[in-house]
């Protein structure tokens, strides 16, 4: 009798125990590729350059031997990072090659780096006062993760705030829909507001937002259907209120919270 006694019965023959390893087995998702590590040095390469043309034209610039330190603190040690404590070759997304993963995550890392002394400008605080609060961790894969939780945590005036920190490349300028929702849920559950700064390096400018304020119902909802048909919000122009070729406002001229 054919029935699902015997396809337990031919897959423990087979050596398998149960059916997701039948299924990682005959679809190769056990076999991880080789990294290649000569598209990872031109990818590092490609970092330090953005670096070096953002830090050209930034307002605060990095002296040509703090930039060289920086680079080589923020892109290859944090890679030696990854790639020692086993992280690299499982970061994957969607079929995405490693590779590609692994820049587009330290793109964001190394811009968000690059720009703390200028959020210490923009608060009025010293660096000490910004807080790494994010879920990314260069040791272990297990909280190496993307979450909805924001990257850093700002105290001013005894009041913490939530701040979280992206970048845009190409033009397109978004808030996906789970950290709103995320902002919303600290409001309520922690009374913590959350704003959102977005570099849009495309364009050389930069949004602040009040992600916990922003209203289910904004025109600015849209759906991207180049990111799979995702929610988003849209960030429209009035909220980008500083020209990264100029001085950074001071954050209580912004009048967000």
């Amino acid at each position: 009798m054919i029935d699902s006694k015997y396809f337990k019965e031919y897959r423990n023959a087979l050596g398998f125990t149960n059916q997701s390893s039948v299924k990682k087995f005959f679809g190769a998702k056990d076999v991880l590729a080789n990294i290649d590590l000569t598209y990872i040095k031109d990818l590092n390469y490609r970092l330090k350059e953005i670096v070096e043309k953002i830090n050209s034209v930034s307002y605060y610039k990095l002296s040509p031997t703090k930039i060289e330190e920086f680079t080589n603190i923020n892109i290859q040690v944090v890679f030696q990072k990854l790639a020692d404590n086993g992280i690299l070759p499982k970061l994957n997304n969607q079929g995405r090659r490693t590779e590609d993963v692994y820049f587009s995550w330290m793109r964001g890392f190394v811009v968000s780096s690059y720009f703390t002394h200028s959020l210490s400008q923009i608060f009025m605080i010293k660096s000490s006062f910004i807080q790494m609060i994010g879920d990314d961790d260069l040791k272990d894969l297990n909280t190496f993760k993307r979450t909805p939780k924001a990257d850093l945590e700002i105290t001013i005036d005894n009041e913490k705030i939530r701040v979280e920190i992206q970048s845009g490349f190409q033009g397109n300028n978004d808030i996906k829909q789970h950290k709103v929702l995320e902002a919303k849920r600290v409001l309520q559950e922690e009374d913590l507001k959350s704003i959102l700064i977005h570099f849009d390096l495309f364009n050389g400018q930069v949004a602040f937002v009040r992600l916990d304020n922003i209203q289910s119902d904004d025109i600015n909802w849209i759906t991207r259907q180049q990111m799979e048909g995702q929610t988003v919000f849209n960030i429209e122009q009035n909220y980008f209120k500083w020209k990264l070729i100029e001085k950074p406002p001071f954050f209580d001229e912004l009048e967000i919270l």
